[in-house]
């Protein structure tokens, strides 16, 4: 096994997408593979056992090619250099953290997507995405196990006089079960996202296949809609107002999913979940509406507090959780106050991640089967 060395020189305080360095001497081994989420056919981008990353951008013309990595581009940039052949060849400084990844390419100047990526929605824009092979990458894994499945659904919206679109994960025994009716789980993506991510990034069908194949979890259907976040642009949130988004899903969406679902169409089995900018809007609607929603988790989203319960019979669960890179020791002292409240309260903390899918991913498979039990 080939390896080289390279000169580690990063100033971090935190990891994010790289995990905390300083100056030292790193063997990188040589054992690249292009990543799972790669265009077919494509080698580049590639990464290693290690969690480093290798990109290649062909560009003959160019002067300069960037690799820009996280939400936005503000995990740090990766600088290619450029070969005799016209392409422009880097690797991370450091170790990724595991998981999914959004990334684009500046080209001097210029922002674009490495073709060689399959592209993913975040940042308000289709980004290339790279996968970090994770040590419990398994629960997220497709195996042989009978699938779900996920349907878009085009939904009238009379308050935004137009159809919305959502996406409705059902479990595999929702068609072959006629009479059964199932819980639902409403679902909603961070800002800069769309219905799309919990299902493109989050994995969220497989890591409920998986659970339900294994006994783990009451089978229950998922509602991801668009949460109205990218008219607000970076850096808004404090004018973000929740009540156009509250009407779309309280009084629009619910009924519609009840009426051409087998839900059962009560506050008891119906739950809100949100991560990050969705955990905000969960923490305001599920508040503001305790008559719909019984169960609530904010994942990377914020917390709850006692005194914000009014009726705390009304509440059958509230789950919080965050990476181990955020602030968990915010999430556990809410949760611990929550429970001395007499409220049935989980904290959960993803280990060396941070504001990123993989912390979503875990804390789903977490979550799930806390869920609708009797």
């Amino acid at each position: 096994m080939k390896k080289y060395s390279a000169i580690l020189i990063i100033f971090l305080t935190s990891c994010g997408a790289f995990c905390t360095a300083q100056t030292s001497q790193i063997s990188i081994v040589e054992d690249f593979k292009p990543s799972t989420v790669n265009q077919p056919g494509q080698e580049y981008p590639q990464v290693n056992s290690q969690g480093y990353a290798r990109f290649q951008i062909k560009a003959p013309d160019a002067k300069s090619v960037v690799v820009s990595l996280g939400l936005g581009g503000a995990k740090g940039g990766t600088e290619l250099f450029k070969g005799e052949n016209g392409f422009w060849t880097g690797t991370t400084a450091g170790s990724m953290d595991e998981g999914f990844h959004y990334y684009h390419v500046t080209v001097d100047g210029g922002v674009f997507n490495d073709p060689g990526a399959l592209n993913f929605y975040g940042s308000t824009r289709w980004e290339s995405g790279i996968e970090i092979p994770a040590h419990d990458q398994e629960f997220y894994a497709l195996k042989n196990v009978p699938h779900g499945h996920v349907q878009q659904i085009l939904f009238p919206s009379k308050s935004t006089n137009t159809s919305r679109r959502a996406y409705v994960y059902t479990p595999p025994s929702y068609s072959k079960e006629q009479s059964k009716r199932f819980p639902v789980l409403y679902l909603q993506h961070g800002w800069g996202e769309d219905e799309t991510a919990w299902s493109n990034q989050g994995r969220v069908n497989l890591i409920m296949d998986n659970l339900i194949a294994e006994g783990k979890i009451k089978p229950f259907i998922i509602v991801m809609t668009y949460g109205m976040t990218n008219e607000i642009k970076w850096g808004g949130m404090a004018s973000f107002k929740i009540e156009p988004f509250q009407t779309v899903l309280v009084d629009e969406l619910i009924p519609y999913v009840d009426a051409n679902f087998r839900t059962i169409a009560n506050q008891p089995n119906r739950a809100m979940a949100g991560l990050s900018m969705g955990g905000m809007e969960t923490h305001t609607i599920t508040l503001n509406k305790p008559d719909v929603f019984s169960q609530y988790a904010l994942l990377s989203g914020g917390i709850y507090t006692p005194e914000e319960i009014k009726d705390k019979s009304k509440v059958k669960l509230i789950f919080i959780s965050c990476g181990s890179r955020e602030n968990p020791d915010r999430v556990q002292t809410a949760v611990k106050g929550l429970k001395e409240a007499g409220l049935n309260a989980v904290s959960y903390v993803s280990d060396q991640t941070g504001h990123e899918f993989q912390t979503w991913r875990r804390s789903l498979k977490e979550l799930a089967p806390l869920l609708f039990k009797n």
